[in-house]
């Protein structure tokens, strides 16, 4: 009996640099939410009245507590590495002179981060936190 050899079966990863071209071709919906993580591209839930209500009093408390000591960024993507940029809920950042308008920040601009989990526990705890 022949054996049959079967090629393994890779799924096609995305840079964070391809990600922003797809969404720059329109490839992606301008309305439609999502992120990347680990070379995936994740469409995220809608968002939720608890979920904005969360957010703007996170916001407000971020934006009142920190000041001009740092940048407080709402659902801005963070650059993890060259696979994965998510978009956060409130992270506050260190000062940068262009508020980085040049370059996505990555880890080492974050003071603080906090991602609302209202219908995405799982998700935010169980799949995000680790990348965090």
């Amino acid at each position: 009996m022949a054996t049959e050899t079967v090629a393994p079966v890779k799924p096609r990863l995305f840079s964070a640099d391809e990600y922003h071209r797809i969404s720059e071709l329109g490839i992606l919906h301008p309305d439609e939410r999502t992120e990347l993580l680990d070379g995936v591209i994740y469409t995220m839930c809608a968002l939720g009245s608890r979920h904005i209500r969360c957010v703007n009093r996170l916001t407000r408390w971020a934006v009142m507590g920190v000041g001009d000591r740092g940048l407080v960024s709402i659902q801005n993507s963070l650059r993890l590495h060259d696979f994965s940029e998510p978009e956060p809920d409130v992270v506050v950042l260190r000062p940068s002179p262009d508020d980085y308008g040049s370059a996505v920040p990555g880890p080492e601009a974050v003071l603080l981060l906090i991602e609302v989990a209202d219908s995405s526990l799982g998700w935010d705890r169980d799949y995000k936190l680790p990348r965090y």
